[in-house]
């Protein structure tokens, strides 16, 4: 089976195509596409990238492939990682949701447009690109549902279990359950779906209670923009005590700090983001299904705060190597279905400029039709949250 990372010369692009070759995910009579853009520099660092990845992985790389047209890209899966973000570490005022929505929804709707002309009409799509939402709002519009999930679910579940097994003091393996809504400041930790190996019922509810506080998801969006105020604050002088303060909350509030304080730090999380995506990519081609976190396009398949869901929402959803299946979500207590259904009104807002019957009337604003108006090679999606943007008084949300 063949892969395709659109804006393979970005921070994450190039991370997943590194990966992707180091651990052996590709066989070598599989192809690995590597998707730059005419005119820009990724046009020209794509060719060398595909020289760098020979000269270290020659053994055992794939058939490495060069793409500049999103009409030339062909593959089973196609991880989107194209587009434009803020600057890691940048101190200033980010973009706007909706200015990253302007910037990029060209860039999903060229590659939607072009997957639906010339591709197999099998191919499943893995959005990395922000905001993960809109992209996948669009690339489902032209592509069908199903075959269309967003990876900052994953990432944040993984985040959050390593959170709570380090509270824990055990492996992460060890530890299940899932964030769902929006990636990044809306993202919900889905305590209710949080699962212990070795504990039973009762000891993982006195364990879930410890590591919570006393606290409910109520106050959790205050609890954050408090806490990226503070970390401003106290890393303005020493970046150090600002990542040790993290350490003394809670394991939800850590798990949306602590990458958020990475990227302001002027670290990137492309590591971390690559190996999150990768998950999903090797079970798309193994031909397994495992249930995962992923924004997906639901039609009515989940309910919260009374009323079933139609749009984007980050969920549990079962994975296999035909997309996404199955939405397995157990009714929630009242603090979760609360926030989850705030979460879902605020993707749907974002959204609703740049999809369906707006979509047309959106792009006629926009100062360039060029489907591709980022260079990824010097503006990947992927060097911050690829769902969030953040409010302005704290800068874009990191991986």
């Amino acid at each position: 089976m063949d892969v395709a990372v659109l804006g393979a010369t970005g921070d994450v692009g190039r991370q997943i195509c590194t990966q992707l070759v180091e651990r052996q995910v590709l066989p070598t009579t599989s192809r690995l596409q590597l998707v730059g853009r005419p005119g820009g520099t990724s046009g020209r660092a794509v060719h060398g990238l595909r020289a760098d990845l020979v000269d270290a992985y020659d053994e055992h790389a794939p058939l490495l492939d060069v793409a500049l047209d999103p009409a030339e890209v062909v593959a089973d899966v196609v991880v989107v990682a194209a587009g434009r973000t803020a600057p890691a570490g940048s101190g200033g005022v980010p973009p706007s949701r909706a200015a990253l929505a302007a910037a990029n929804a060209d860039v999903f709707r060229a590659y939607a447009d072009a997957l639906a002309a010339h591709g197999s009409g099998s191919e499943v799509v893995v959005v990395v690109s922000n905001p993960v939402e809109l992209g996948v709002a669009i690339l489902a519009e032209r592509l069908g549902r199903h075959r269309v999930v967003g990876m900052g679910a994953w990432l944040d579940t993984l985040r959050f279990r390593r959170e709570i097994a380090v509270q824990l003091g055990v492996r992460r393996h060890r530890v299940g359950g899932f964030v769902g809504g929006q990636h990044g400041d809306d993202a919900v930790p889905l305590w209710s779906t949080v699962r212990i190996s070795g504990l039973d019922v009762a000891e993982r509810q006195r364990a879930v209670a410890r590591l919570r506080q006393g606290r409910t998801l109520a106050t959790f969006p205050a609890e954050v923009a408090r806490a990226k105020a503070e970390l401003l604050t106290v890393a303005a002088t020493d970046v150090a005590a600002a990542f040790a303060l993290i350490d003394s909350w809670p394991p939800d509030l850590r798990a949306l700090a602590r990458p958020w304080m990475t990227h302001q730090s002027g670290a990137k999380t492309a590591t971390g983001t690559a190996s999150a995506t990768i998950d999903l990519v090797e079970t798309i081609l193994d031909g397994r299904d495992i249930v995962v976190a992923g924004q997906v396009a639901l039609e009515g398949e989940v309910s919260v705060g009374g009323s079933p869901v139609h749009g984007v929402l980050g969920v549990p959803v079962v994975l296999g190597p035909e997309g996404w299946s199955r939405v397995l979500l157990d009714p929630l207590p009242p603090d979760e279905d609360a926030r989850l259904a705030e979460a879902g009104a605020a993707v749907a807002a974002a959204c609703a400029p740049w999809t369906g019957a707006a979509a047309g009337a959106a792009t006629s604003d926009l100062a360039t039709s060029d489907p591709a108006a980022s260079d990824p090679a010097t503006s990947d999606p992927a060097t911050s949250d690829p769902a969030t943007c953040a409010t302005p008084t704290t800068g874009e949300p990191p991986r």
